[in-house]
């Protein structure tokens, strides 16, 4: 069996890199744990922030972890961040889910069997929520790429030359495929707004 962690001379405190976690995680299942807690909640809001469903975001994570587990062995270390490989395999896993279920249609029975919320102001409440849902219903409509960079940018809060690293572009590209995005998403709610 291989050594855990503590055996190979982390300490608790030490911060082990990603990069060291995934080459550990392909023998050591302590390893893996240690990937796991990491990552969790970030594939989880990145799952739910592509599909606007809590419970498909949570199948989605769980698909995510199984599938890591199977392609551990073809990481290599390219000097971009493990963190690009992760959401690589998250992307194209999306895109597959996506692509499936395009093929067979669901009716979404969420939120019918919700109690009744009491809001402070609910015509604000309303408000908001219907604002919200517009706009993340536009950006579901772009291509995945962009929709990839406004995740990075506004969930995971990163700056435009880490996204670049991410996504494998340059900063300045990042920033001009950032400013096309605002220009088409802010085209896109005008005219769902005029028409």
């Amino acid at each position: 069996m291989a050594p855990g962690l503590q055996e190979m001379g982390v300490k608790n405190g030490d911060q082990v890199s990603d990069r060291e976690l995934l080459l550990r995680a392909r023998h050591d299942p302590e390893a893996f744990a240690e990937l796991y807690e990491r990552y969790v909640d970030r594939m989880y809001a990145y799952f739910y922030y592509r599909t606007g469903n809590h419970d498909d975001a949570e199948e989605l994570t769980s698909r995510f972890f199984h599938r890591l587990m199977e392609r551990l062995h073809l990481y290599e270390d390219r000097g971009v961040p493990p963190s690009a490989w992760l959401y690589r395999i998250a992307h194209n896993m999306l895109a597959n889910w996506k692509r499936d279920r395009s093929r067979r249609r669901e009716v979404s029975l969420d939120g019918l069997g919700d109690p009744v919320r009491e809001w402070a102001h609910p015509e604000e409440e309303v408000v908001a929520l219907a604002e919200r849902e517009e706009v993340l219903e536009a950006v579901r409509q772009l291509p995945p790429e962009r929709q990839l960079l406004l995740y990075l940018k506004f969930v995971e809060g990163l700056p435009n030359a880490e996204i670049g690293k991410v996504m494998g572009r340059t900063e300045g590209a990042i920033k001009s495929l950032y400013h096309r995005t605002l220009v088409s998403l802010r085209r896109q709610l005008r005219q769902r707004r005029n028409g």
